[in-house]
């Protein structure tokens, strides 16, 4: 998956070999653990038996570290990441044992290989909780809870997870530029503050070519950077002389959230797969593009990974799922997910097939999260403090598989906004649904 190798987990308090197997060895001694936060910062704890020291009391000992207060204890969550692999925790895991496991679940969850996976280590990072609603994080007052959702959402922009429109990430820019540096700069001043801090600071790095190298270097020296740079100082021009009181720095952490909350997949747990390529040529010569698989309480959201547009954005009122394990040899999990289409003006149904070992996480992060809106909807309370756990708990052999709401689900409409569907690229299975199927 996606993910930032923000630092190493505390590695194991014995290298000896006979430790592999027990933790009884930490059960009683005090160490030192360090829980990430997205950036460059970590809450340095000392835990007394780190063994079998839960995410519950881990909570308490960093939010009391973040002065964070209790009105706001369900918005962040703890998470075991690396580049392989994104796990939301449970308040009942305890995460020494579960990274004395990672390499079995890297084995289960993922495609890599065995000289990765044994290199591979977690970091226990302190991160936004997807089952925290937008509409309760609009009403956040504490200003550290503000700063540290917004350097999340800043890290998820420039990394490109959050694919945006060129106005949407230069605006983000601007503000991120404003709060760093300050309202009021002159011309001078503000073109030599972006120079030092560069571009890929504020803007996203498939836009500001920060990916290394002599081709990123010699492209920097072009017009595209240096227009570039015209743009988000106009941009953060307007933002100075915007208005007569200028705003406190909270208020722009807030408009910076509140653009992010307009992108469908902010709050998404990401996964990654694979889909189908249209078949081109003659030889009908077909293969598989990456993707990641964003899920939220909202809905499912598929993105190219590559070119950093959505491919398809579904809520759950418009999709039905399904998850199936491999038949054979050399089969791969697969997700599937249903929606509403059209072929030559008729109606049909269509499926999209996503292949990845994760397929079984995304099918039960679905079912958890459509359970929640139903109860929601239904006017019943459920536990949303992780008790049923997100997107590392399986839905179970038999799959799941359902929708909400009755009757036909709204058609997706094409447009040319990154944000929007591209149902017209996807290799998908059409069929009509007559008491039966009929393949198209």
């Amino acid at each position: 998956m996606e993910g930032d190798e923000c630092g190493r987990f505390p590695p194991e308090p014995s290298e000896g070999k006979s430790q592999r197997g027990s933790v009884a060895s930490s059960v009683t001694r005090a160490q030192d653990v360090l829980v990430y936060l997205v950036g460059d910062s970590a809450v340095h704890l000392c835990v007394e038996g780190v063994g079998c020291v839960s995410v519950q009391e881990l909570g308490h000992s960093v939010r009391e570290a973040l002065h964070i207060p209790d009105s706001a204890m369900d918005v962040f969550a703890f998470w075991l990441c690396s580049p392989l692999l994104e796990l939301q925790l449970k308040p009942k895991h305890q995460p020494y044992k579960l990274c004395r496991q990672w390499q079995d679940l890297l084995y289960r969850f993922t495609e890599a290989s065995e000289e990765d996976i044994s290199q591979d280590e977690p970091s226990l990072q302190y991160r936004r909780n997807v089952f925290y609603p937008k509409s309760k994080e609009l009403q956040i007052e504490d200003e550290g809870v503000l700063r540290l959702l917004y350097d999340e959402a800043r890290v998820n922009i420039l990394a490109g997870r959050f694919p945006c429109d060129p106005e949407t990430w230069m605006g983000l820019g601007a503000l991120s530029f404003a709060l760093e540096l300050g309202i009021g700069l002159d011309d001078q001043k503000a073109t030599a503050a972006l120079r030092e801090k560069k571009l890929i600071s504020f803007l996203p790095v498939h836009v500001s070519g920060g990916g290394g190298g002599l081709f990123s270097t010699l492209r920097g020296k072009g017009g595209r950077q240096a227009g570039l740079e015209r743009n988000l100082l106009e941009e953060y021009r307007k933002i100075s002389t915007s208005g007569s009181t200028p705003l406190e720095p909270t208020q722009r952490i807030r408009q910076y959230l509140s653009t992010c909350h307009s992108l469908p997949y902010y709050g998404c747990a990401f996964f990654s797969g694979e889909i189908d390529k249209p078949a081109q040529g003659i030889l009908y010569r077909a293969g598989r593009k990456a993707v990641n698989v964003g899920i939220s309480l909202e809905g499912v959201y598929v993105m190219n990974v590559k070119e950093k547009h959505v491919l398809l954005g579904l809520r759950f009122s418009e999709l039905s799922w399904d998850h199936s394990y491999p038949e054979g040899e050399g089969d791969s999990h697969i997700l599937w997910l249903e929606f509403d289409g059209e072929e030559a003006g008729t109606p049909v149904n269509k499926l999209l097939k996503i292949y990845s070992k994760q397929a079984e996480l995304m099918s039960g992060l679905i079912e958890f999260c459509v359970e929640l809106r139903s109860a929601a909807e239904g006017g019943t309370t459920t536990e949303t403090d992780g008790d049923v756990g997100p997107s590392h708990q399986p839905a179970g052999q038999a799959g799941g598989s359902g929708g909400e709401g009755n009757g036909r689900r709204g058609k997706l409409r094409r447009q040319n906004s990154v944000v929007c569907s591209r149902v017209h690229t996807l290799n998908t299975i059409s069929y009509v649904d007559n008491d039966g199927i009929d393949l198209l």
